[in-house]
């Protein structure tokens, strides 16, 4: 999974958990503030029942009832009741029911909230409050209560839920998108942090730089620090192979030397032993030179096919069997392989000039990239290799041939085969293909 990704799901959640969280307090918060509000209106109900008490002929009744109709429909969803020193008194609404008031101890205008059963089985609500009875109802101590259907509570919160329901899936989905546009402006640096190790491998930018956000100095800068490190190996290797250049070819050219003061002197057949001997050991110091180089350069290098293409034919034009030939070169605009220009013309010309050297009429010079790598072919129109003796050429001790043919591919294959590729020989039907396959 992306960081981007993981980072957005967690995100997700976070806003989704927070708004859950917030509209379970805001129905918390809103069932409290209606139960208030119910609580203030039925005390003044309560006030309005107790206001109506009156001293008839059978004892206390109501003679002036609340306004409300549903302390007059049974089960009607208000009730009171009152219990006095002439018994029971309640509302129609209760029918033949009352209210199971707890058995607690309220002082003189003591108010009490409850919730307790219904008549039907529904919970209520129930304000009871202690009173003292005056002398001209005959006095006394009364327990007065009213009570509603706490299902209208409940209801009155679950409307208020269905209707804060939608902002808040509206703010779930702003946030995300907020959150999502956060990730992308916080993320950016990281999607510089690729094109800019991109632009190192492909050699348009030398270090990472400084420009970097905080969190991200420490890896730009380890970065810095490996690509300094080998750079600093690679300048080593490059002295280390020009020393071993001129270590070897000094002697070399001395045995060579003493070759032809022996041809010179009438042994020709040692003379002869000799010079065949520093040919083969000067081809294997050129092969190694040359991969030793390449290798060397091989992490930060980068050339552009196309441009090396055109002046090694360019060059080969002019040349006496080059200039006889038709050259065709078909390399897409900016095609990059990881390999230094000096390198890469140093194993196409060894392949361009194999095919002029065979060819017929034609050479052409093309490339395409497949798969992060690029195929580049030099194919010519001639009489092609022997497939028992194809195999053998680019390979690190196969012989080569007097005019140097199997020498030049032989380095072909050790540039490509250090640079992370190879090189690759087959029928062109007319002909011989060269493909270097580079990264």
């Amino acid at each position: 999974m992306s960081l981007r990704l993981r980072l957005a799901l967690a995100g997700a959640v976070a806003i989704l958990t927070a708004l859950g969280l917030a509209a379970f307090g805001l129905s918390q918060l809103f069932g409290a503030h209606v139960e208030r509000r119910a609580v203030a209106e039925m005390g003044v109900q309560l006030d309005q029942v107790l206001a109506g008490l009156e001293r008839g002929p059978d004892g206390l009744e109501l003679a002036r009832a609340p306004a409300d109709p549903r302390f007059r429909r049974p089960y009607g969803g208000l009730y009171w009741q009152i219990e006095g020193p002439d018994g029971l008194q309640r509302s129609r609404s209760l029918w033949d029911s009352a209210l199971d008031l707890p058995a607690d101890t309220l002082g003189d205008g003591g108010v009490h909230v409850h919730r307790l059963p219904g008549p039907e089985g529904g919970a209520l609500l129930v304000l009871e409050r202690s009173v003292t009875l005056p002398a001209r109802i005959g006095g006394g101590s009364a327990r007065a209560a009213v009570a509603m259907a706490a299902a209208e509570l409940d209801a009155a919160r679950h409307a208020f839920m269905g209707d804060l329901a939608p902002y808040l899936g509206l703010l779930a989905l702003v946030l995300t998108g907020a959150g999502w546009a956060q990730l992308g402006v916080g993320l950016r640096p990281l999607r510089g942090l690729g094109t800019r190790v991109a632009a190192l491998r492909a050699g348009r930018a030398e270090r990472m730089g400084e420009d970097w956000p905080q969190e991200l100095r420490p890896v730009a800068g380890e970065i810095d620090a490996l690509l300094a490190a080998r750079e600093a190996e690679t300048a080593r290797a490059r002295t280390r192979a020009s020393d071993l250049a001129h270590g070897l070819k000094t002697p070399l050219q001395a045995l060579m030397g003493e070759a032809a003061r022996l041809r010179e002197a009438g042994a020709v057949g040692q003379a002869e032993g000799i010079e065949d001997t520093a040919r083969a050991m000067r081809r294997t110091v050129d092969r190694e030179l040359a991969r030793a180089r390449t290798a060397a350069r091989a992490g930060d290098a980068s050339a552009d096919a196309g441009e090396v293409a055109e002046r090694l034919v360019a060059v080969l034009r002019r040349t006496p069997g080059g200039g006889r030939l038709d050259w065709w070169v078909d390399i897409p605009t900016g095609t990059r392989v990881a390999l230094d220009p000096a390198d890469l013309s140093e194993a196409l010309g060894a392949l361009a000039e194999n095919a002029a050297r065979h060819a017929r009429n034609r050479v052409s010079v093309c490339a395409v990239s497949q798969d992060g790598r690029v195929l580049l072919s030099v194919t010519d129109d001639g009489p092609g290799i022997a497939p028992d003796r194809r195999a053998a050429l680019p390979a690190r001790h196969g012989r080569a041939d007097e005019s140097g043919a199997g020498l030049g591919l032989a380095i072909a294959a050790e540039i490509a085969e250090a640079a992370g590729g190879r090189l690759t020989l087959s029928d062109a039907d007319p002909g011989l293909a060269a493909t270097l396959e580079l990264p």
